[in-house]
């Protein structure tokens, strides 16, 4: 599913007031590290990570990995990203988009 502008700008929105879930350190992308990732994301569809210091992967590095699971980039800021990744077995009112 392609993110249309309006979208991603609702997405923006809701991602300022949530903090990071997830930090991604020395060892990158695992696949446990994602299966997490991935079931955050199964239940609110919207979520941020961090990219510590210590990890060998840039962001758009990571946004590409993910992206091979399902997970769109919504955003990069700095070394965090946001992420999504629909659902459509969840309620229209815990929907994001």
């Amino acid at each position: 599913m392609g993110l249309t502008k309006k979208d991603i700008i609702r997405m923006r929105q809701i991602a300022q007031t949530i903090k990071p879930m997830f930090q991604i350190g020395k060892d990158g992308l695992t696949g446990p590290v994602l299966k997490q990732i991935d079931n955050y994301l199964f239940k609110h569809e919207l979520g941020k990570l961090a990219i510590l210091p210590s990890c060998p992967l840039k962001p758009a590095e990571v946004g590409i990995e993910l992206a091979k699971t399902g997970i769109e980039m919504v955003q990069t800021i700095g070394k965090n990203l946001v992420i999504y990744k629909a659902n459509p077995s969840l309620k229209p009112e815990e929907r994001v988009i």
